[in-house]
């Protein structure tokens, strides 16, 4: 099923997939997200590819190259400057300074791709272009993981990302955005479902959760994963709480 995005992936011909062990097989037209931790999440496609954001490096106990590692560099808690090198497509969400990076990657039943944003540099400064949202678009969704966002998206960057089914959004409201910010931006996107990242306490999470209480529902689903498809989105837009989790070798 092609998204609904700004930009559509095709279906590629002929190409297969293998399945790797300890992950679960995803079942057409669906998609499966593990929390791993803090930004980093993995998300897992039909034909078995494996895309990780804000890869650090480390993922957890299981032996996992995934295909795609997206990364940012707001910290260091975001990127890693030496990627496995068997990892065959590593996204940065930035380039030169200023100049920003853009990226639009199809694997056929997988397109990435990037809106660049500005983040506030080490020395307080600003550095434009620096961060980016990056956008999965597969099995009909599109999925939206806002990165180490600093600032509101303006009208262009709102376009550029399209109509999103699921985001997943930073709620610290401090290193990133601040939460009344946060929660308007959310509000605007609309999206069918909203999944709180990088939050360092209950508190900072509890805070997110009695701000989007009026316009979301808010589910605590209680672990690390969920499988989502076109079909099955909530009819009402609704914060999905995850627990982060490492990926584990079965035991």
């Amino acid at each position: 099923t092609p998204s609904h995005c700004v930009a559509l992936a095709n279906a590629a011909p002929g190409l297969r997939y293998l399945h790797r062990a300890s992950l679960p097989q995803v079942a057409r037209e669906t998609v499966f997200l593990h929390y791993i931790a803090h930004a980093s999440f993995l998300i897992r496609s039909h034909g078995g590819l494996n895309l990780v954001t804000d890869y650090t490096g480390f993922t957890g106990t299981l032996p996992l190259i995934p295909d795609v590692v997206t990364m940012n560099h707001a910290h260091d808690s975001h990127w890693t400057a030496a990627p496995d090198p068997a990892i065959p497509h590593v996204l940065p969400g930035w380039g030169p300074f200023g100049e920003g990076i853009d990226h639009r990657l199809d694997l056929g039943e997988v397109l990435v791709r990037n809106v660049s944003t500005d983040i506030r540099s080490a020395f307080a400064g600003v550095e434009p272009r620096g961060n980016s949202i990056f956008v999965f678009e597969m099995a009909g969704l599109c999925i939206g993981h806002l990165g180490h966002l600093h600032h509101a998206p303006d009208a262009e960057q709102y376009a550029a990302l399209g109509r999103l089914d699921v985001v997943m959004a930073p709620v610290d409201g401090g290193l990133t955005l601040d939460l009344p910010t946060m929660i308007a931006v959310l509000k605007r996107l609309r999206a069918s479902v909203v999944i709180p990242m990088h939050w360092f306490s209950e508190f900072a999470l509890n805070d997110f959760l009695a701000g989007m209480a009026d316009s979301f529902t808010v589910v605590d689903l209680e672990g690390p994963a969920l499988t989502l498809s076109r079909d099955t989105l909530p009819g009402r837009p609704t914060v999905m709480v995850l627990r982060p989790a490492y990926l584990r070798r079965d035991d």
